[in-house]
């Protein structure tokens, strides 16, 4: 295969909305429909790719297709193809940070849970953790949300998850603003009672707990 039409198999997959790419998946790409692809081959072909910018590195088994890489959310991209066979979600600080309910943490960083392996990676945008959670994925998705902004690739915990999400790993939880926490809680569950939207059930958790919202649970 040559460089030409390795671009065009990129191309057409960044249309459909891909923009990170692990190894595996590179080979599976470049393999199908070709017989004459050896291994040293499609190293070789990695490597052309990277060295002309079609490619970039972003971490070990791990590359982003950079003509149109989105400049939003690139670590995110990057933390969904590393685990990409799991249920991943941003959360712990990074969302509490998000929420304004803790102090801005560094550039650069992304706090992420998932079902699969915890563990730390240095990409070119930044650093990502990985936490393990062991919570199902119907747990998962009711306390989630899709943001469709900017394309984000993945979910981010609801305000009342990611401090549970804090607590369950044993972090410091005196960073947190409980009084911001408080106001944005119920700004939060007034805004849903207006719409009558459906609650979360870990912010339903949280109304029966916590006595100091004047908020009842028979307002919903």
């Amino acid at each position: 295969m040559n460089t030409h039409d390795a671009i065009s198999i990129l191309a057409d997959r960044n249309v459909d909305g891909q923009v990170c790419f692990a190894v595996k998946d590179l080979r599976t790409l470049f393999l199908e429909g070709f017989t004459d692809v050896s291994d040293s081959a499609f190293h070789d072909l990695l490597r052309r790719l990277t060295n002309k910018g079609i490619l970039k590195r972003a971490t070990r088994g791990v590359y982003v297709y950079s003509r149109t890489a989105p400049k939003f959310y690139l670590l995110e991209w990057v933390a969904s193809c590393l685990r990409q066979e799991h249920l991943n979600y941003v959360s712990l600080e990074s969302a509490l940070s998000e929420y304004g309910v803790i102090s801005q943490i560094p550039v650069g960083y992304v706090s992420v849970m998932t079902t699969g392996r915890s563990g730390w990676f240095n990409t070119i945008y930044g650093t990502i953790e990985f936490t393990h959670t062991a919570r199902s994925r119907e747990d998962i998705l009711s306390s989630t949300m899709v943001q469709n902004y900017r394309n984000r690739p993945l979910r981010l915990a609801w305000l009342e998850t990611a401090l549970r999400d804090l607590r369950r790993v044993g972090r410091n939880v005196y960073m947190v603003n409980m009084e911001y926490y408080q106001e944005i809680l119920e700004d939060h569950l007034r805004a849903c009672i207006e719409r009558k939207d459906e609650l979360p059930p870990e912010t339903i958790k949280c109304l029966r707990l916590d006595t100091r919202t004047d908020i009842s649970i028979t307002d919903v």
